[in-house]
Protein backbone atom coordinates (compact mmCIF):
# COMPACT_ATOMS: atom_id res chain seq x y z
CA UNK A 1 0.00 0.00 0.00
CA UNK A 2 2.60 2.30 1.11
CA UNK A 3 4.33 1.82 -2.55
CA UNK A 4 1.18 2.31 -4.23
CA UNK A 5 0.95 5.74 -2.16
CA UNK A 6 4.17 6.71 -3.34
CA UNK A 7 3.42 6.02 -6.89
CA UNK A 8 0.78 7.90 -6.75
CA UNK A 9 2.45 10.77 -4.78
CA UNK A 10 5.31 10.76 -7.52
CA UNK A 11 3.11 10.48 -10.85
CA UNK A 12 1.09 13.65 -9.45
CA UNK A 13 4.30 15.69 -9.31
CA UNK A 14 5.33 13.97 -12.63
CA UNK A 15 2.12 14.87 -14.13
CA UNK A 16 2.01 18.10 -12.98
CA UNK A 17 5.86 19.12 -13.60
CA UNK A 18 5.55 17.23 -17.23
CA UNK A 19 2.54 19.86 -18.03
CA UNK A 20 4.16 23.34 -17.34
CA UNK A 21 7.53 21.35 -19.74
CA UNK A 22 5.04 20.53 -22.17
CA UNK A 23 3.58 24.30 -22.18
CA UNK A 24 6.54 25.68 -22.25
CA UNK A 25 8.52 23.79 -25.19
CA UNK A 26 5.06 24.39 -26.84
CA UNK A 27 4.86 28.25 -26.19
CA UNK A 28 8.52 28.74 -27.04
CA UNK A 29 8.22 26.79 -30.05
CA UNK A 30 5.34 29.25 -31.12
CA UNK A 31 7.23 32.05 -30.11
CA UNK A 32 10.03 31.03 -32.34
CA UNK A 33 7.67 30.59 -35.81
CA UNK A 34 6.39 33.91 -35.30
CA UNK A 35 2.92 33.63 -33.06
CA UNK A 36 1.54 36.21 -31.26
CA UNK A 37 1.89 36.39 -27.44
CA UNK A 38 -1.52 37.19 -27.37
CA UNK A 39 -2.29 34.51 -29.12
CA UNK A 40 -0.13 32.51 -27.64
CA UNK A 41 -1.25 33.63 -24.12
CA UNK A 42 -5.02 32.60 -24.57
CA UNK A 43 -4.86 28.93 -26.14
CA UNK A 44 -0.95 27.16 -25.43
CA UNK A 45 -0.35 28.91 -21.72
CA UNK A 46 -4.44 28.97 -20.92
CA UNK A 47 -5.02 25.34 -22.09
CA UNK A 48 -1.73 24.40 -19.90
CA UNK A 49 -3.27 24.04 -16.26
CA UNK A 50 -5.48 21.47 -17.82
CA UNK A 51 -3.66 19.38 -19.37
CA UNK A 52 -3.31 17.19 -16.15
CA UNK A 53 -6.66 16.88 -16.62
CA UNK A 54 -6.76 15.90 -20.19
CA UNK A 55 -4.16 13.12 -19.73
CA UNK A 56 -5.91 11.50 -17.08
CA UNK A 57 -9.46 12.12 -18.28
CA UNK A 58 -8.03 10.23 -21.84
CA UNK A 59 -6.08 7.54 -19.62
CA UNK A 60 -9.05 6.52 -17.62
CA UNK A 61 -11.28 6.39 -20.60
CA UNK A 62 -9.32 4.14 -22.65
CA UNK A 63 -9.25 1.71 -19.54
CA UNK A 64 -12.75 2.04 -19.76
CA UNK A 65 -12.96 3.77 -16.55
CA UNK A 66 -15.05 7.01 -17.42
CA UNK A 67 -16.20 7.58 -13.74
CA UNK A 68 -12.69 8.52 -13.36
CA UNK A 69 -12.36 10.94 -16.42
CA UNK A 70 -15.91 12.48 -15.07
CA UNK A 71 -14.94 12.63 -11.57
CA UNK A 72 -11.47 14.24 -12.01
CA UNK A 73 -13.28 16.84 -14.00
CA UNK A 74 -16.43 17.56 -11.20
CA UNK A 75 -14.16 17.47 -9.09
CA UNK A 76 -11.30 20.01 -10.22
CA UNK A 77 -14.27 22.56 -10.99
CA UNK A 78 -14.90 22.36 -7.25
CA UNK A 79 -11.61 22.72 -6.07
CA UNK A 80 -10.95 25.64 -8.60
CA UNK A 81 -13.46 27.45 -7.49
CA UNK A 82 -14.06 26.56 -3.85
CA UNK A 83 -10.85 25.88 -2.73
CA UNK A 84 -8.55 27.44 -5.03
CA UNK A 85 -10.37 30.95 -5.60
CA UNK A 86 -11.61 30.50 -1.51
CA UNK A 87 -7.50 30.47 -0.59
CA UNK A 88 -6.67 33.00 -3.02
CA UNK A 89 -9.49 35.79 -1.88
CA UNK A 90 -7.76 34.97 1.72
CA UNK A 91 -4.53 35.58 0.59
CA UNK A 92 -5.53 38.77 -1.14
CA UNK A 93 -8.70 40.09 -2.11
CA UNK A 94 -9.37 40.34 -5.48
CA UNK A 95 -10.48 43.51 -7.55
CA UNK A 96 -11.50 42.66 -11.05
CA UNK A 97 -11.85 44.58 -14.04
CA UNK A 98 -11.74 42.64 -17.04
CA UNK A 99 -14.82 42.21 -19.72
CA UNK A 100 -13.41 38.88 -20.63
CA UNK A 101 -14.13 38.08 -17.29
CA UNK A 102 -17.42 39.46 -16.59
CA UNK A 103 -18.34 37.53 -20.30
CA UNK A 104 -16.84 34.24 -18.91
CA UNK A 105 -18.38 33.92 -15.56
CA UNK A 106 -22.31 33.77 -16.62
CA UNK A 107 -21.06 31.44 -19.47
CA UNK A 108 -19.31 28.79 -17.36
CA UNK A 109 -22.57 29.06 -15.20
CA UNK A 110 -24.46 27.93 -18.32
CA UNK A 111 -21.71 25.51 -19.99
CA UNK A 112 -21.87 23.83 -15.93
CA UNK A 113 -25.45 23.76 -16.59
CA UNK A 114 -25.00 22.19 -19.72
CA UNK A 115 -22.88 19.52 -18.16
CA UNK A 116 -25.15 18.67 -15.58
CA UNK A 117 -27.75 18.02 -17.29
CA UNK A 118 -25.98 15.94 -19.85
CA UNK A 119 -25.17 13.76 -16.73
CA UNK A 120 -28.63 13.85 -15.17
CA UNK A 121 -29.49 10.86 -16.67
CA UNK A 122 -26.93 8.40 -15.20
CA UNK A 123 -25.41 8.10 -18.90
CA UNK A 124 -22.55 10.22 -20.63
CA UNK A 125 -22.88 9.19 -24.53
CA UNK A 126 -20.57 9.29 -27.78
CA UNK A 127 -23.01 12.05 -28.89
CA UNK A 128 -22.82 14.45 -25.61
CA UNK A 129 -19.04 14.11 -25.52
CA UNK A 130 -18.79 15.51 -29.17
CA UNK A 131 -20.87 18.41 -28.24
CA UNK A 132 -18.57 19.46 -25.88
CA UNK A 133 -15.33 19.10 -27.92
CA UNK A 134 -17.54 20.98 -30.47
CA UNK A 135 -17.76 23.48 -27.84
CA UNK A 136 -14.68 23.57 -27.11
CA UNK A 137 -13.61 24.57 -30.37
CA UNK A 138 -16.31 26.90 -30.97
CA UNK A 139 -15.33 28.85 -27.61
CA UNK A 140 -11.26 28.94 -28.65
CA UNK A 141 -12.04 30.00 -31.85
CA UNK A 142 -14.89 32.81 -30.91
CA UNK A 143 -12.39 33.93 -28.31
CA UNK A 144 -9.58 34.83 -30.86
CA UNK A 145 -11.43 36.38 -33.56
CA UNK A 146 -13.44 38.41 -30.91
CA UNK A 147 -10.13 39.69 -29.05
CA UNK A 148 -8.32 39.68 -33.02
CA UNK A 149 -10.65 42.12 -33.62
CA UNK A 150 -10.67 44.24 -31.14
CA UNK A 151 -6.74 45.11 -30.64
CA UNK A 152 -7.15 45.33 -34.58
CA UNK A 153 -9.06 48.59 -33.83
CA UNK A 154 -6.65 49.89 -31.02
CA UNK A 155 -4.59 47.53 -28.53
CA UNK A 156 -6.39 46.01 -26.15
CA UNK A 157 -6.84 47.48 -22.51
CA UNK A 158 -8.67 44.44 -20.94
CA UNK A 159 -6.43 43.46 -18.14
CA UNK A 160 -6.91 40.13 -18.36
CA UNK A 161 -5.47 40.04 -22.33
CA UNK A 162 -2.68 42.04 -20.98
CA UNK A 163 -1.57 40.14 -17.94
CA UNK A 164 -2.20 37.00 -20.63
CA UNK A 165 0.23 38.24 -22.70
CA UNK A 166 2.63 39.05 -20.24
CA UNK A 167 2.25 35.56 -18.76
CA UNK A 168 3.83 33.91 -22.15
CA UNK A 169 7.30 32.48 -21.53
CA UNK A 170 10.13 34.17 -23.60
CA UNK A 171 11.10 32.18 -26.12
CA UNK A 172 14.17 29.90 -26.25
CA UNK A 173 16.25 28.12 -29.12
CA UNK A 174 14.11 25.34 -31.32
CA UNK A 175 16.12 22.93 -30.48
CA UNK A 176 15.43 23.13 -26.83
CA UNK A 177 11.69 23.98 -27.37
CA UNK A 178 11.19 20.78 -29.05
CA UNK A 179 13.13 19.20 -26.53
CA UNK A 180 10.63 20.18 -23.27
CA UNK A 181 7.99 19.59 -26.16
CA UNK A 182 8.62 15.91 -26.21
CA UNK A 183 9.78 15.68 -22.60
CA UNK A 184 5.84 16.87 -21.73
CA UNK A 185 4.95 14.67 -24.76
CA UNK A 186 6.28 11.22 -23.04
CA UNK A 187 6.03 12.02 -19.25
CA UNK A 188 2.56 13.17 -19.27
CA UNK A 189 1.01 10.13 -20.83
CA UNK A 190 3.30 8.00 -18.49
CA UNK A 191 2.38 9.64 -15.45
CA UNK A 192 -1.23 9.78 -16.38
CA UNK A 193 -1.27 6.16 -16.63
CA UNK A 194 0.99 5.45 -13.37
CA UNK A 195 -1.45 8.11 -11.50
CA UNK A 196 -4.86 6.32 -12.38
CA UNK A 197 -3.50 2.84 -11.60
CA UNK A 198 -2.44 3.52 -8.30
CA UNK A 199 -5.55 5.31 -7.36
CA UNK A 200 -7.65 2.29 -8.65
CA UNK A 201 -5.74 0.41 -6.45
CA UNK A 202 -6.14 2.54 -3.34
CA UNK A 203 -9.91 3.11 -3.93
CA UNK A 204 -10.53 -0.87 -3.82
CA UNK A 205 -7.75 -1.12 -0.73
CA UNK A 206 -10.05 1.38 1.23
CA UNK A 207 -13.33 -0.17 0.10
CA UNK A 208 -14.13 3.74 -1.90
CA UNK A 209 -15.14 4.06 -5.31
CA UNK A 210 -13.10 5.24 -8.00
CA UNK A 211 -15.08 8.27 -8.30
CA UNK A 212 -14.53 8.96 -5.03
CA UNK A 213 -10.66 8.99 -5.24
CA UNK A 214 -10.91 11.29 -8.30
CA UNK A 215 -12.95 13.91 -6.88
CA UNK A 216 -10.71 14.25 -3.84
CA UNK A 217 -7.21 13.15 -4.16
CA UNK A 218 -6.80 13.43 -8.06
CA UNK A 219 -8.85 16.72 -8.26
CA UNK A 220 -6.66 18.58 -5.42
CA UNK A 221 -3.51 16.96 -6.80
CA UNK A 222 -4.22 18.00 -10.49
CA UNK A 223 -5.69 21.43 -9.30
CA UNK A 224 -2.08 22.51 -7.60
CA UNK A 225 -1.17 24.37 -11.08
CA UNK A 226 -4.06 27.12 -10.85
CA UNK A 227 -3.35 27.56 -7.00
CA UNK A 228 0.33 28.17 -7.79
CA UNK A 229 -0.47 30.64 -10.75
CA UNK A 230 -3.35 32.20 -8.76
CA UNK A 231 -0.71 33.17 -5.91
CA UNK A 232 1.75 34.15 -8.41
CA UNK A 233 -0.89 36.47 -10.00
CA UNK A 234 -2.13 38.44 -7.08
CA UNK A 235 1.89 38.66 -5.91
CA UNK A 236 1.94 40.25 -9.15
CA UNK A 237 -0.94 42.47 -8.73
CA UNK A 238 -2.70 40.85 -11.59
CA UNK A 239 -6.32 39.85 -9.82
CA UNK A 240 -8.19 39.70 -13.71
CA UNK A 241 -5.73 37.04 -14.29
CA UNK A 242 -6.07 35.26 -10.77
CA UNK A 243 -9.84 34.73 -11.75
CA UNK A 244 -9.62 34.65 -15.53
CA UNK A 245 -7.30 31.31 -15.20
CA UNK A 246 -9.91 29.55 -12.69
CA UNK A 247 -12.95 30.32 -15.06
CA UNK A 248 -10.74 29.55 -18.26
CA UNK A 249 -10.01 26.00 -16.68
CA UNK A 250 -13.51 25.49 -15.45
CA UNK A 251 -14.11 25.98 -19.13
CA UNK A 252 -11.65 23.73 -20.82
CA UNK A 253 -12.22 21.00 -17.96
CA UNK A 254 -15.88 21.16 -18.83
CA UNK A 255 -15.08 21.37 -22.79
CA UNK A 256 -12.28 19.26 -23.35
CA UNK A 257 -11.85 17.15 -20.13
CA UNK A 258 -15.17 15.81 -19.51
CA UNK A 259 -16.18 15.60 -23.51
CA UNK A 260 -13.27 13.00 -23.54
CA UNK A 261 -15.18 10.27 -21.14
CA UNK A 262 -18.47 10.63 -23.83
CA UNK A 263 -15.89 10.31 -26.86
CA UNK A 264 -13.63 7.23 -25.77
CA UNK A 265 -15.66 5.36 -23.42
CA UNK A 266 -19.28 6.12 -23.80
CA UNK A 267 -21.80 4.38 -21.19
CA UNK A 268 -23.67 4.32 -17.74
CA UNK A 269 -21.57 6.48 -15.17
CA UNK A 270 -21.67 6.19 -10.96
CA UNK A 271 -25.19 7.78 -10.29
CA UNK A 272 -23.49 10.04 -7.51
CA UNK A 273 -21.73 11.86 -10.08
CA UNK A 274 -25.11 12.50 -11.92
CA UNK A 275 -27.26 13.09 -8.56
CA UNK A 276 -24.78 14.65 -5.82
CA UNK A 277 -21.41 15.69 -7.57
CA UNK A 278 -22.81 17.56 -11.02
CA UNK A 279 -25.46 19.55 -8.74
CA UNK A 280 -22.92 20.53 -6.48
CA UNK A 281 -20.42 21.76 -9.35
CA UNK A 282 -23.66 23.55 -10.42
CA UNK A 283 -24.40 25.42 -7.26
CA UNK A 284 -20.51 26.09 -6.50
CA UNK A 285 -20.62 27.80 -10.05
CA UNK A 286 -23.62 29.43 -9.34
CA UNK A 287 -22.34 30.91 -5.96
CA UNK A 288 -19.17 32.44 -8.03
CA UNK A 289 -21.58 34.30 -10.14
CA UNK A 290 -23.97 35.53 -7.05
CA UNK A 291 -19.98 36.42 -4.87
CA UNK A 292 -18.60 38.05 -7.83
CA UNK A 293 -20.86 41.08 -9.30
CA UNK A 294 -21.56 44.26 -7.67
CA UNK A 295 -21.83 47.98 -9.31
CA UNK A 296 -19.18 49.26 -7.39
CA UNK A 297 -17.14 51.47 -10.51
CA UNK A 298 -17.43 48.95 -12.95
CA UNK A 299 -15.89 46.10 -11.35
CA UNK A 300 -16.36 43.06 -8.89
CA UNK A 301 -14.43 42.53 -5.31
CA UNK A 302 -13.99 38.99 -4.15
CA UNK A 303 -12.95 39.58 -0.63
CA UNK A 304 -11.71 37.82 2.68
CA UNK A 305 -15.28 36.36 3.48
CA UNK A 306 -16.16 35.76 -0.01
CA UNK A 307 -13.48 33.43 0.00
CA UNK A 308 -14.27 32.21 3.78
CA UNK A 309 -17.39 31.22 2.18
CA UNK A 310 -15.68 29.56 -0.64
CA UNK A 311 -13.73 27.52 1.41
CA UNK A 312 -16.96 26.56 3.59
CA UNK A 313 -18.38 25.15 1.02
CA UNK A 314 -15.42 23.10 -0.38
CA UNK A 315 -15.06 21.74 3.12
CA UNK A 316 -18.90 20.62 3.50
CA UNK A 317 -18.17 18.94 0.03
CA UNK A 318 -15.64 16.59 1.48
CA UNK A 319 -17.87 16.70 4.80
CA UNK A 320 -19.99 14.95 2.20
CA UNK A 321 -17.99 12.54 0.00
CA UNK A 322 -16.58 10.77 3.31
CA UNK A 323 -19.73 10.82 5.61
CA UNK A 324 -20.94 8.19 2.38
CA UNK A 325 -17.47 6.16 2.09
CA UNK A 326 -19.50 3.76 4.15
CA UNK A 327 -21.68 2.91 1.28
CA UNK A 328 -18.78 1.21 -0.81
Amino acid sequence: MLIQILILLVSLVTLVWSADKFVFGASSLARNFGISPMIIGLTIVAMGSSAPEMMIAATASLDGNNNIAIGNAIGSNITNIALVLGITALFQPLMVSSSTVKREIPLILIITALAYWMLSDNYFGFNEGLTLMIGFFVYIIALLVVTLRASKKQPSDDPLIIEAEQEVPEAVSKPKSFLWLIVGIILLPLSAKYLVNSSVFIAQAFGISDLVISLTVIAIGTSLPELAASIMSIIKKEDDLALGSIIGSNIFNIFAVLSLAGLIAPGNIDPDAANRDAPYMLGVTALLLILCFTRRAGSFRITRFKGFLLIGAFVAYQMLLFSQIKQY
